[in-house]
């Protein structure tokens, strides 16, 4: 599930991307990232694992595909995300369909039956203030439901932060679940988020390390806390 700002930028990390530019004016790009662990908005979504990323944009308005495959324990779930955004100024609007393989649909991508599909659809909006970015996520539709079967309508507000520390370039980023979830935001590995509930705190190094005098290879580092699950995390990458 990406990356630390969805929709103004889908990101769990800096990818190296090549870019095509025309008279169209579209732009396309490409990446990678290898993770040392799947941490996403303070949960533990898996092990180690490929991240591959797409998009292409044009004017504003783009359309990316992520996805996450575990390398270290094939049982871990997979991930197909695509997400349609439009950012004008620092204002941006975007949605993502989720789909998750490992449920009990049998890995059926194409099933959108709304209390069987194994997708979940979230729509975003966010602005930039430049010192900080501040953007919530809902999902509208999809798999999220509560126990007693209505929907969840489960949200994710989060504050982020960039500044240069020690000739690096860091984030800091603040995630809190506002009201009830669904099982999309856990308090344990069965328990869903009752209420309001601060779910991700986490502080992000990158840097570029040179590897020959034309190419470098970006890296990153993340320590991330969730206090809503009493869990601490530390994760590393890097990007093609």
């Amino acid at each position: 599930m990406n990356r630390l700002l969805k929709g103004a930028a889908f990101s769990a990390a800096i990818a190296t991307s090549v870019a095509m530019n025309a008279q169209s004016e579209i732009e396309a790009s490409v990446g990678a990232d290898i993770v040392s662990g799947y941490i996403w908005r303070g949960q533990n979504l898996g092990n180690g694992a490929v991240q591959p990323s797409a998009s292409v944009a044009y004017k504003g308005l783009a359309l990316s595909a992520w996805g996450s495959y575990g390398i270290v324990d094939s049982d871990d779930t997979k991930e197909l995300d695509f997400t349609l955004s439009y950012s004008v100024g620092n204002f941006n609007v975007g949605i993502t369909d989720y789909w998750f393989s490992g449920t009990e649909l049998k890995d059926r991508y194409f099933l959108y039956d709304a209390h069987k599909t194994a997708h979940v659809f979230e729509a975003n909006v966010g602005y930039d203030f430049g010192v900080c970015s501040m953007n919530w996520f809902t999902n509208f539709a999809g798999n999220d439901y509560k126990s007693n079967g209505k929907r969840a309508y489960s949200s994710y507000v989060e504050v982020a932060a960039p500044f240069t520390l020690g000739g690096l370039k860091w984030d800091v980023a603040l995630g809190v679940v506002p009201f009830e979830s669904s099982a999309t935001y856990l308090k344990d590995e069965e328990t869903p988020v009752k209420g309001f509930a601060v779910t991700n705190v986490t502080l992000k190094v990158s840097k570029d390390i040179k590897i020959t005098e034309h190419f470098a290879l970006p890296m990153f580092a993340s320590v991330t806390a969730n206090p809503n699950s009493e869990k601490m995390y530390f994760t590393a990458g890097v990007s093609f």
